[in-house]
């Protein structure tokens, strides 16, 4: 088995270099706290006191540090000491430009490159197994995979170098905005007078709870670019919205992302498209905004809208 050594035994590098060593590969470690490598060291990981020596004894490096920053200068540090056929990889949260700029500073030392930006895993897995999307080269990649699936439930290959970081930084946007709408709704609901568990209940078993959108209607509707609909249309969602904000604007409750999704409907509904699919038409105006074309083929929305498919009261 390929040496794989580790910097960066904090709360998120901690758990996952544990997984890769209780995977049974030779482990070298490095961190500036001496209390994080100690564990380590007693189920037989050698300590290296640089980062620079660690790489030059390490087939496969993985860093997980703080800040993009940290990345940077860690990198430098490994440049110096890697081996030539090693791969470096990053599960950092960084910039798309950074991993690509040191790329050529390690291939001129005649090593690879991967990042590989991790998010939490599947509900319920043990601290340390993530999401892992990778960007790199399609062999460099496979031959990493042994090192990822140690620590990973679900390991994808997101593109070239930079796409993982590009994955992650547009899950982390997604999600946050999500959770923004959820704290909009919920609030409004509550003002209103409805009991949040209620509310929570209602919400959360419906379309919005099984995030149908992402899972069904995107390849459905958008991939294909194919909007039409016989259920429920555009125009309905946008006098659906009207009320909620202004039931908003009635309580004084500020629902900043409901509004602005308001004027997106009505945008929608000023182009014509009051009979197209409701959730997902207006799409074509922020593809038309970014200059990009959501297409994708061989999806099938059947299949994917299977990935959440519990009933809530199920054994």
């Amino acid at each position: 088995m390929e040496t794989v050594g580790f910097i960066g035994l904090g709360n998120m590098g901690g758990p996952v270099a544990g997984h890769i060593q209780r995977a049974g590969f030779p482990m070298v470690v490095y961190d500036l706290r001496p209390d994080a490598v100690r564990p380590f060291r007693q189920r037989g990981a050698s300590v290296s006191t640089s980062a620079a020596e660690l790489a030059s004894v390490s087939d496969v490096i993985v860093t997980a540090l703080p800040k993009p920053q940290d990345v940077e200068q860690v990198a430098t540090q490994i440049i110096d000491g890697i081996k030539p056929g090693a791969v470096y990889i990053d599960i950092s949260t960084s910039p798309p430009s950074l991993i690509r700029k040191l790329e050529p500073q390690f291939a001129a030392k005649g090593a690879h490159v991967l990042d590989a930006p991790v998010a939490s895993g599947q509900p319920g897995a043990a601290r340390g197994i993530h999401e892992i999307m990778v960007g790199g080269a399609p062999d460099i990649f496979e031959r990493a995979k042994p090192v990822l699936n140690a620590f990973g439930d679900q390991v994808l290959y997101a593109g070239p170098l930079g796409s993982g970081s590009i994955c992650k930084l547009v899950h982390q946007m997604i999600n946050s905005t999500i959770s923004q709408a959820i704290a909009e709704g919920l609030s409004l609901g509550v003002k209103a007078g409805v009991d949040v568990k209620s509310l929570w209940e209602c919400v959360r078993r419906g379309m919005v709870g099984r995030m149908h959108v992402l899972h069904a209607q995107v390849p459905q509707n958008v991939f294909p670019n194919d909007y039409e609909t016989d259920t429920f249309p555009l125009k309905l969602l946008r006098k659906d919205v009207g009320l909620a904000t202004a039931l908003g604007r009635e309580l004084n409750v500020s629902l900043p992302l409901a509004n602005i999704t308001e004027q997106k409907l009505i945008e929608g509904i000023n182009r014509g498209w009051g009979d197209k699919s409701a959730y997902t038409v207006t799409f074509k105006l922020q593809e038309e905004a970014a200059q990009v074309a959501l297409r994708a083929e061989g999806v099938d929305p059947e299949q994917s809208g299977k990935y959440i498919s519990t009933h809530p009261d199920a054994k």
